[in-house]
């Protein structure tokens, strides 16, 4: 087994063994990728003040999001095609959150379905959904994720369009693959991958084959997914949404903070400040960025999170200090899926909670709900003469 130390152990054995197609889904953003980018550069800019002679024993990272314990204020991010990283991919996924003791949401474009989860998982899992033209499929959709127990409903709102991701294009993304001779001899290559998948039966859309109307084989979807997508939605689209579904209501693809007053006014349990990983609006500022204006926005009166750029525990304490109270991470989660299948997510799991841990203590905090400003560094606060703009 190789020896993983960080996220990026994870994303180059990533890169090694899965084919081209999928490995880019998930490692790219849409056009010049400058907000998928920024999403990371812009956590380096922000530094950590080291504390000593601070008492760093008993330490504590277990929190609650939306009244939910967890291990850690982490969630396994809704990732599309993530069974398309590994055969069965978000089953795995699922189970590596169950055993570490933090929450795992599922996405409506998932290979393996909200009843395949809850048949192979025990702990109870979120659902994340798009709402389509289609109607009565989305309150399917939330009628089948009530059924199998889900905990928590996760609306997101920044897909009424999709971007222009060229890799995508360029690659023949599909689910499966579109059978070009570039992604035939890449895919003979990954003998992990496809030994993975010809093993399992799980490799369409299995949320929506068979349940939307019309869709029963590949042509079918394909024709069906480019139609619906819905443009109209609106904020007055809400209401019926969280009354058919009735439990704990989260929006995600918050990044501006007029429209996190509007989600707090719209009956959210939380809201994840995110970019869609720099999936949608290229040219938008990260998250990070936009995560304190939110907050100041809507105080207490929902819970923030942040999604998008997250690699590393530090990462996590960054965003807890400017005042999110949970994250939730998707990149890590397909990298480590991808390199290792549950073992690699496992993994990425673990790295992230030791670099938290660690971080947490040489910060000088013991809780993990201590942390604030005052353990942050900016440019603007470096001494001359390497701030503001030398660092």
């Amino acid at each position: 087994m190789p020896v993983i130390t960080n996220i990026e152990d994870l994303r180059v054995l990533a890169e090694k063994r899965v084919p081209r197609v999928f490995y880019d889904y998930a490692d790219s953003g849409s056009w010049t990728e400058q907000t998928y980018r920024a999403n990371t550069s812009d956590f380096e800019k922000i530094r950590l003040r080291q504390r000593v002679a601070v008492n760093m024993e008993g330490r504590n990272l277990s929190t609650t999001m939306v009244g939910q314990d967890a291990s850690m204020p982490m969630a396994l991010a809704p990732v599309g095609l993530l069974g398309m990283q590994h055969a069965d991919g978000e089953i795995l996924a699922a189970k590596a959150a169950e055993k570490a003791g933090i929450p795992f949401c599922l996405s409506t474009m998932s290979i393996c379905s909200i009843e395949d989860v809850a048949l192979n998982t025990k702990a109870p899992f979120w659902f994340q959904l798009y709402v389509m033209r289609d109607r009565e499929f989305a309150a399917n959709l939330i009628d089948r994720a009530k059924a199998a127990g889900c905990s928590a409903l996760v609306l997101t709102l920044d897909l009424q369009m999709i971007g222009q991701r060229h890799k995508d294009i360029k690659n023949g993304l599909g689910a499966p693959p579109k059978l070009t001779v570039k992604n035939i001899v890449n895919i003979g290559t990954k003998w992990r991958w496809w030994t993975g998948m010809a093993g399992t039966h799980r490799r369409t859309f299995r949320n929506i084959v068979g349940h939307a109307k019309g869709v029963t084989d590949m042509g079918t979807l394909h024709d069906w997914t480019a139609a619906q997508f819905d443009q109209s939605l609106t904020w007055d689209d809400i209401g019926w949404i969280r009354e058919r579904w009735g439990g704990k209501f989260i929006i995600k693809g918050i990044l501006d903070a007029e429209d996190a007053e509007k989600a707090v006014q719209h009956g959210a349990d939380a809201i994840i400040v995110s970019n869609h990983g720099g999936r949608q609006l290229d040219g938008a500022l990260s998250s990070i960025v936009m995560l304190p204006s939110i907050v100041k926005a809507v105080g207490d009166k929902t819970e923030v999170w942040l999604d998008s750029g997250i690699r590393s525990g530090q990462d996590i304490l960054k965003a807890l200090a400017l005042g999110a109270k949970g994250t939730m991470v998707g990149r890590a989660m397909a990298y480590g899926l991808g390199a290792m299948g549950q073992e690699g997510v496992d993994a990425a799991i673990e790295v992230i909670r030791k670099e938290l841990d660690t971080t947490l203590g040489l910060v000088g905090r013991t809780d993990i709900l201590d942390l604030n400003r005052e353990n942050l560094i900016f440019p603007q606060d470096v001494p001359e003469p390497f701030g503001p703009a030398g660092i």
